[in-house]
């Protein structure tokens, strides 16, 4: 009866062995690309700073080997002179992140690429706004949180609307 409860568990054991293990792990996090630009300095400063901010936010995923993806947030922040309309400075970073992925498939790792991988990525592009922003010598630049999933789920609603799929994954 051990023998054959032994070999119950060794048969389950091979059964899960053939299915790939889950695995996430964040492999390397790292700017990708970064530029700063104040085409109106000096002049900037020598005026109240009434900033008007424009953010545009988007995000990439590519399977670079075997179960490893590169993902990629873009952030673009153009602040302007709210009366003027002349731009104080543009700041635009590529943050990006090499995961570790596997034994997650089709819609799921469309959603981890599109959703959970910005998420976890998304902290060090807000810190690092920050810190260039105010490098160029303007006040912080405090990036609110960002809804990812919602982002996500509107890209989905999309490309259903539009009867096509989008994978994340180019």
């Amino acid at each position: 009866m051990a023998e054959e409860n032994n070999q119950g568990a060794d048969g389950q054991a091979a059964g899960q062995q053939d299915k790939p293990q889950l695995q996430f792990a964040v492999q390397r996090i790292y700017v990708k690309d970064i530029s700063f630009e104040a085409p109106n300095s000096p002049a900037v400063f020598q005026q109240p700073f009434k900033p008007k901010v424009g953010l545009n936010l988007d995000t990439t995923s590519t399977q670079v080997g075997d179960g490893l993806y590169e993902v990629t947030i873009k952030v673009t922040a153009q602040v302007t002179h709210s009366e003027e309309g002349t731009t104080s400075f543009l700041a635009e970073l590529e943050q990006a992140g090499l995961f570790r992925i596997t034994g997650i498939e089709g819609e799921q790792l469309d959603h981890t690429l599109g959703a959970f991988c910005p998420n976890v990525l998304f902290p060090y592009a807000r810190e690092c706004i920050d810190n260039l922003v105010n490098r160029g010598g303007f006040p912080p630049l405090m990036l609110s949180p960002v809804n990812f999933e919602a982002i996500y789920a509107r890209k989905k609603q999309r490309a259903a609307e539009q009867g096509q799929d989008a994978p994340a994954t180019q």
